[in-house]
């Protein structure tokens, strides 16, 4: 993993789609004195998601990039991660795929929380599926982002155990809450503090 020398906190965006959830625990734990992050831009594909009342709150910067002309707005969101000396991307239900390009231009780490004990469910609907196919056991995954999805190398993952009468909705919430523990868990772990 990286070694931090000389112990500076890495200047962190968030990226988001919705509610925001894994960014409060985020920001939660950049505040913390042995945080290895600090959290200065949060980017958002929707002007609806309620996280961005967490980036006015915490008084940290914000954008809205409009995903349709995907090329041309990655490239406008490189120029400003490059601008805020920006060296680690945290996906947090960001629903957006990041072309292979924005990835390999991106000169820092990016990482990503899914709701799967990954390689199992890569995308959407993993609760679902997980029910559909009578698994015991779901959870979470914090992994590396490649150029596919939801393939980069494995970080860390909590398991959950899946209940006798468990809708998606309920193991949607228990699995949340371990994403909320395991993202500052990973982040501190590829920082190797």
């Amino acid at each position: 993993m990286v070694k931090l020398i000389g112990y500076k906190k890495k200047k962190t965006a968030i990226f988001i789609s919705g509610a925001g959830s894994n960014l409060k625990s985020l920001i939660k734990f950049s505040k913390k004195k042995k945080s290895p992050i600090s959290i200065n831009f949060i980017v958002s594909d929707n002007p609806k998601a309620k996280g961005l009342m967490l980036a006015k709150k915490n008084k940290i910067k914000k954008k809205v990039f409009n995903f349709k002309k995907i090329h041309k707005i990655e490239n406008q969101i490189l120029a400003v991660l490059k601008k805020h000396e920006i060296e680690l991307i945290c996906l947090a239900g960001f629903m957006k795929i990041l072309s292979k390009n924005f990835i390999t231009k991106f000169k820092g780490i990016i990482l990503n929380i899914h709701p799967s004990l990954l390689p199992k469910y890569k995308g959407l609907n993993t609760h679902k599926r997980a029910l559909n196919n009578n698994e015991k056991y779901s959870g979470c995954t914090v992994h590396f982002v490649n150029s596919k999805l939801d393939s980069g190398r494995i970080i860390l993952q909590k398991k959950v155990k899946i209940s006798k009468n468990e809708t998606k909705d309920s193991l949607a919430k228990k699995v949340l809450v371990q994403e909320h523990r395991l993202y500052p868990k990973a982040i501190i772990k590829v920082f190797n503090l």
